[in-house]
């Protein structure tokens, strides 16, 4: 199984291609879909649309692996990573894509053990699990790794599969 794991954002959107066989995990790309500060919104969401529908076209993922809205005290921060996010699940149910949506309690737990585990402990386990020689660089793509690595341990439980459902 081929899972495409995204960390949303509006200037920077993280992501990270994995292919699962049982137990076995093998990194096939990771980086970011970047937009530039000063454009208008719509045009950047639609870069965002547009590279997320590149790498689903790449790598042909069969799930995808989002994290949840994590709303922080900058309220206006989070509004444009929703309106991301939302190009993000788009661009998903364009190409037929299931995904499941994760909280970063959920991605530390599941890559670390432990739920208030530091982004250098999920960076370093993510590293070791994906046989990687050296840390993902950046942070946002090293994210999108863990979630993917999150959805291969409980995705059977969080997939949102629209085509079994009536919409």
């Amino acid at each position: 199984m081929i899972i495409l794991g995204i960390d949303p954002g509006l200037a920077t959107v993280g992501y990270g291609v994995i292919k699962v066989s049982g137990t076995n995990f093998q990194t096939l790309a990771y980086g970011t879909v970047s937009t530039k500060a000063g454009l208008p919104l719509e045009e950047r969401l639609l870069q965002i649309h547009t590279g997320i529908c590149e790498l689903i076209n790449r790598f042909s993922p069969d799930e995808m692996a989002i994290e949840e809205l994590f709303f922080n005290t900058n309220i206006t921060t989070g509004i444009t990573v929703a309106e991301a996010r939302g190009v993000i699940l788009l661009a998903a149910r364009q190409n037929n894509l299931p995904y499941g949506e994760y909280t970063p309690l959920q991605v530390k737990q599941s890559v670390v053990g432990y739920g208030r585990a530091e982004k250098k402990q999920v960076i370093t386990m993510v590293t070791m699990m994906l046989g990687l020689e050296k840390p993902p660089k950046p942070d946002d793509a090293a994210d999108a790794l863990a979630l993917a690595v999150c959805h291969a341990h409980c995705s059977q439980s969080k997939i949102k599969d629209y085509f079994n459902q009536k919409i």
